[in-house]
This record gives structure tokens, C-alpha cells and sequence, in this order.
């Protein structure tokens, strides 16, 4: 699998005693919250696309980079 750029920034606002359970349970499972997240949305980008999140993840890639490219004549 490669490896994901972790450049972007998501923020979430939730109630603190959520915040609290989530991150007691992260840490008996010996994990993150960031990566139970990242986890939990390549979920919903297969689940919602039909696709891998890497498929979509290309898809996106392509996109951008011909986005920056240079229109020659």
C-alpha cells in the first residue's frame, strides 16, 4: 500500500467526553486517534465510491498534477 500524504489538515469538532471514550479506546487498542480516522475515511471512500481509496486516490492525483501542467499550443 503506499503511503499517504499527511500534509492536509482536517479538523473536527466534537463533544469532549466523545473525544475522551475515542481516545481511551485508541490507546487499549494501541493506536491513534489520527490513524483510526484515516482509517475510517479510506472506509468511507470505498464504501460510498465502490472503489478502493487508492483507485480514488489516483484518480485525484491525475486530476491535480494535469491541473498544474502547463497548457502548450
Amino acid at each position: 500500500m503506499p503511503t499517504e500524504s499527511r500534509t492536509a489538515r482536517l479538523t473536527v469538532l466534537i463533544d469532549p467526553r466523545k473525544k475522551a471514550v475515542f481516545e481511551r479506546l485508541c490507546a487499549a487498542d494501541d493506536t491513534t486517534p489520527s490513524q483510526v480516522v484515516r482509517q475510517l475515511i479510506r472506509d468511507y471512500i470505498e464504501q460510498k465510491s465502490g472503489h478502493s481509496w487508492q483507485s480514488e486516490y489516483n484518480l485525484a492525483e491525475k486530476t491535480a498534477t494535469a491541473a498544474r501542467r502547463p497548457r502548450t499550443r
